[in-house]
C-alpha cells in the first residue's frame, strides 16, 4: 500500500458531519443491544444451563466477555480505518472487493432490512400487549414506523443520533426500576452454585455452557453496528474503542445484574415452572410480584420503548454500508449520494425502508428471526480474522488502539464463531443453505453488474494517489 492510498483510508476527512458523540455511539451499541429479549433470553439461559441460577449467572459473564473480546477486535479496526460501512470495509481491505460485496449483499437483500422488518412487526406486537390491536393494523404501524424512523434518519445524523439517545436513556427507566426493585426488595435467597443439581459430565457441562452462551449472544448482537457510522462520530480514533468498551461492559453487567434481580424475586419452583411449561417471561412475572398490575403496564412500556429504540438504531446504521459499497463503485451509484443538505445517504437510507417493508408485508415475526438467523456469520468471523490478516498486509498504517493480548483474543473469537456455524449447521441446514446462497448469488450479480465500475473507481483511486 502506498502512503498516499494508507492516507486517504486513514483520512478523518467525509463529506458526511461528524455529529455522533461519544455518549451517541454508547447510545446507538446499547440501543439496539438492549431489546425485548432482557425479558424473556434469560430463561433460555437458565433453561441451557441445568436450571442451575449460579451457572446462568455465569454463562451471562461468560457472554460478555465473548463479546467484548469481539468488540475490542473492531475497536482496532474502527480506530485504524475511521470509513462508514463498518465491517464491509475491512472485509475488502483483508480479502478484495468479491469477498466484501457477497457480505454487503447478503446484509442488503436479507440480514439487515429482515432486522429492521423484525423488529418493527415486534414493536407493534408490544403495542398489541398493551392494548388490543387488529393484526391488520399492527402492519400498518409497523411500516408507519419504519417510515417515520427513515424520515427523521433522513433529516440528520443529529437527529437521528439524539432520538437515539433520548429513546435509550427513555427505556432504561423501566428496567433499572425492575432491576433496583428486585435487588432490594426481593425476599429470594437464590442458590448461586455453578453447578446443575444433577452434576454431568465434564464433556457434557461445556457443552451446556456452550448452549447457553449462544443464546445470551442473541441477546449481546448489535454490537457491530457503530462501525457503520465511523465517519459521522466525532474524534472517531478515541471514541469508537471507548464506546465499544464502554457499551459491551455496560450491558454485560446490566443484563448479569438484572436476572440476578428477578432470582431474588420469583421463587425457584415457580421459575421452574415457568419454564417447563413454555413460559419464558421471567422478567414479566418479577414486575408483577413486585408492582402488582402496575408491572405489566411497566414491562409493556419497557418493551415498547426498548423495540423502539433499537429499530430506530439499526435503520440509523444500516444504510451506510450500501453507501460505503457505492462509493467504491460497487453497488447502485445512487446510493453513493449524498442528501444536499443533510449530508446523510438518503438513496440508501429509502431502499432499506422499502426492503423492509416488503418483508413486513409478506412475513411474520418467527419467519423474520430465522431469516437473519445465520446471515452476516461467517462474515463476522473473517471480520474478526481481518485484524491479524491487516496487521500483516498492512504493518505500518497507524493504529490507535490496538487488541489487547493480541492474538489470543482474534483466535479465540474466531474459533467460537466456528463453533457456532458448526452448531447451525447442524440444528438449521434450511438456514445455512439460504446464507449460502445468498451472497454466492451476490457474487454472481457483481461479476455481472459492478465489477467494472468498481475497476474504474478503483483505477481512478490509485491514479490520484500517484499524482499526490
Amino acid at each position: 500500500m502506498t502512503t498516499n492510498a494508507a492516507n486517504r483510508l486513514q483520512s478523518e476527512s467525509t463529506e458526511m458531519r461528524r455529529e455522533v458523540t461519544l455518549f451517541g455511539g454508547i447510545s446507538v451499541l446499547a440501543g439496539i443491544m438492549i431489546g425485548s429479549g432482557i425479558f424473556y433470553i434469560g430463561a433460555i439461559v437458565l433453561e441451557r444451563s441445568g436450571m442451575s441460577l449460579g451457572l446462568a449467572l455465569l454463562v451471562w459473564l461468560i457472554g460478555g466477555l465473548v463479546t467484548l473480546m469481539s468488540g475490542i477486535c473492531f475497536a482496532e479496526l474502527g480506530a485504524m480505518i475511521p470509513r462508514a460501512g463498518g465491517y464491509y470495509v475491512y472485509l475488502r481491505e483483508a480479502y478484495g472487493e468479491r469477498i466484501a460485496f457477497m457480505c454487503g449483499f447478503g446484509n442488503f437483500t436479507l440480514s439487515n432490512p429482515g432486522s429492521i422488518a423484525a423488529l418493527a412487526v415486534a414493536f407493534a406486537a408490544a403495542l398489541n400487549s398493551i392494548f388490543p390491536i387488529d393484526p391488520v393494523v399492527q402492519k400498518v404501524i409497523a411500516i408507519s414506523t419504519v417510515l417515520l424512523l427513515t424520515l427523521i434518519n433522513i433529516r440528520g445524523v443529529r437527529m437521528g443520533s439524539s432520538l437515539q439517545s433520548w429513546s435509550m436513556i427513555l427505556k432504561m427507566f423501566p428496567i433499572l426500576l425492575i432491576l433496583f426493585a428486585g435487588l432490594f426488595f426481593g425476599t429470594e435467597s437464590p442458590d448461586l452454585t455453578a453447578m446443575p443439581a444433577e452434576m454431568p459430565s465434564w464433556s457434557t457441562l461445556m457443552s451446556m455452557i456452550g448452549f447457553a452462551v449462544i443464546a445470551t449472544l442473541w441477546a449481546y448482537e448489535g454490537w457491530t453496528n457503530l462501525n457503520n457510522i465511523a465517519e459521522e462520530i466525532k474524534n472517531p480514533r478515541r471514541n469508537i474503542p471507548l464506546a465499544l468498551i464502554l457499551a459491551i461492559t455496560g450491558v454485560m453487567v446490566l443484563y448479569v445484574l438484572f436476572n440476578y434481580s428477578i432470582f431474588r424475586v420469583v421463587p425457584y419452583d415457580k421459575i421452574v415452572e415457568m419454564v417447563n411449561s413454555g413460559n419464558y417471561y421471567l422478567g414479566t412475572e418479577a414486575a408483577n410480584s413486585l408492582f402488582g398490575s402496575a408491572g405489566l403496564v411497566i414491562v409493556g412500556v419497557a418493551m415498547v420503548l426498548a423495540i423502539f429504540n433499537s429499530l430506530n438504531g439499526c435503520v440509523l446504521a444500516f444504510p451506510r454500508m450500501y453507501y460505503a459499497m457505492a462509493r467504491d463503485g460497487a453497488f447502485f451509484k445512487s446510493f453513493g449520494k449524498l442528501h444536499p443538505v443533510y449530508k446523510t445517504p438518503m438513496n440508501a437510507q429509502l431502499a432499506s425502508c422499502c426492503l423492509a417493508i416488503v418483508l413486513i408485508l409478506s412475513r411474520t415475526l418467527g419467519e423474520l428471526t430465522s431469516l437473519v438467523a445465520l446471515c452476516g456469520m461467517i462474515f463476522h468471523g473473517m471480520a474478526f480474522f481481518s485484524v491479524i490478516v491487516l496487521r500483516k498486509k498492512y504493518p505500518d498504517m497507524e493504529r490507535p488502539y490496538k487488541v489487547w493480548f493480541y492474538p489470543i483474543p482474534v483466535l479465540l473469537i474466531c474459533a467460537i464463531m466456528i463453533g457456532l456455524i458448526a452448531n447451525t449447521i447442524i440444528n438449521d441446514p434450511i438456514t445455512v443453505l439460504l446464507g449460502v446462497i445468498v451472497p454466492l448469488l451476490g457474487l454472481v450479480i457483481y461479476e455481472i453488474f459492478f465489477r467494472k465500475s468498481h475497476d474504474a473507481v478503483q483505477a481512478q483511486q490509485n491514479s490520484n494517489d500517484a499524482q499526490q
